[in-house]
């Protein structure tokens, strides 16, 4: 128990403390630290400009998760199906992309969708002769890279209840004349929540603070909260806002994280009651 305390103070609540002071502080004329107490910092967060960047990388985070959620739980689905010789051998091409730096993933995105890229060689391939489509720098690549460089975290949650999952409750469900539909939508559905809950949180936390998938594949066009918070602390030098806003990230993190324990202590106690009953 100590060791995880003391790690969990080193590597979590000391450095957090410290971005929480510097908040606190003005920035300086030439770009340094006045260590006079303020609220602006905060203020600032709640201007308009600001609240719709956060707006806008939570709409595109969220709709990353949701696209990442119904492939990645599809995929686990089939993975858990599977004759259970063959399932090492799927999860390993699922997180096979992980082998590979997170750069190298996301500019493949890059020769895929740019002009000349693979899409639209492919497109004239098939006959196409018009002017090529600009894919490339747009919202709907952001939100490309982004499900495709967190896709394996929500197969691997979503496998691992799938794969535990008493066979016999959807057989009882079938015999008890329920449909495929309504055994998914009331058995396996209600007792995978917490893998699924597990996963979302994943990508959701992950993309909305990313900066180097929008950088990238929205070519500047697109300003997250992330890219937002880096450009305070490396080339606004303004440490307190960022750290304000890096805060701010924190606190809507942990908002996440405790509707995804909600969720799972509800899904635990629907499960427990079930087999109680």
């Amino acid at each position: 128990m100590a060791p995880a305390l003391v790690w969990l103070a080193a590597l979590m609540v000391i450095p957090c403390a410290l971005v929480l002071a510097l908040a606190f502080f003005r920035r300086g004329i030439y770009g340094g630290i006045d260590y006079t107490f303020t609220l602006e910092n905060f203020g600032l967060v709640f201007d308009p400009l600001y609240a719709g960047i956060f707006l806008k990388s939570a709409r595109i985070a969220g709709t990353a998760t949701l696209i990442a959620v119904v492939i990645g739980y599809a995929a686990a689905y089939a993975i858990a199906a599977a004759p259970r010789r063959w399932q090492p051998v799927f999860l390993f091409f699922a997180v096979l992309p992980f082998w590979s730096n997170y750069l190298i993933r996301t500019y493949a995105w890059i020769v895929l969708l740019n002009r000349e890229g693979l899409i639209t060689q492919l497109l004239r391939w098939f006959g196409y002769t018009g002017e090529p489509p600009s894919m490339l720098y747009t919202e709907g690549a952001v939100i490309a890279g982004l499900v495709y460089n967190y896709l394996p975290f929500v197969i691997l949650a979503c496998y691992a209840p799938l794969s535990r999952l008493n066979p016999e409750l959807a057989e009882a469900s079938r015999d008890l004349g329920a449909s495929a539909i309504t055994t998914f939508r009331r058995v396996i559905l209600p007792l995978t929540v917490p893998g699924i809950a597990a996963g979302a949180v994943f990508v959701f936390v992950l993309s909305i603070g990313n900066f180097v998938t929008p950088a990238l594949l929205g070519g500047g066009r697109f300003q997250m909260i992330g890219n937002l918070v880096y450009d305070q602390f490396l080339t606004a030098n303004d440490w307190p806002f960022g750290a304000a806003l890096a805060m701010a990230l924190i606190a809507i993190m942990l908002l996440v994280l405790m509707a995804q324990a909600m969720a799972a202590n509800r899904a635990s106690g629907r499960a427990a009651g079930g087999a109680n009953g």
